[in-house]
């Protein structure tokens, strides 16, 4: 990542991958120790993947939650999530 997107990895930054079928992402982040990976995995539906120009981009910790919980983080500010359980 270092030489492909100019992004220091051991900065304690968290990135996220997704496949092509946006069914899988996979969390990677430095904690001092060494690397730690995150993944999930839908059954029978696809993340909201952002479409982009620019290979990488920053998300807030709120939009990383969107993210996971099934939502679209683009052109979103707040979204009512009564009801949902948010970890």
């Amino acid at each position: 990542m270092e030489a492909e997107l100019e992004l220091p990895v051991l900065s304690g930054a968290l990135f996220v991958f997704c496949n092509k079928g946006r069914d899988k992402l996979k969390l990677l982040y430095w904690d001092n120790t060494g690397f730690a990976l995150w993944y999930k995995r839908l059954d029978k539906h696809k993340f909201k993947w952002p479409k982009l120009m620019s290979p990488t981009m920053t998300l807030s910790e709120q939009q990383l939650h969107w993210l996971l919980s099934g939502y679209d983080v683009i052109g979103h500010s707040k979204i009512d999530v009564a009801g949902k359980k948010m970890l």
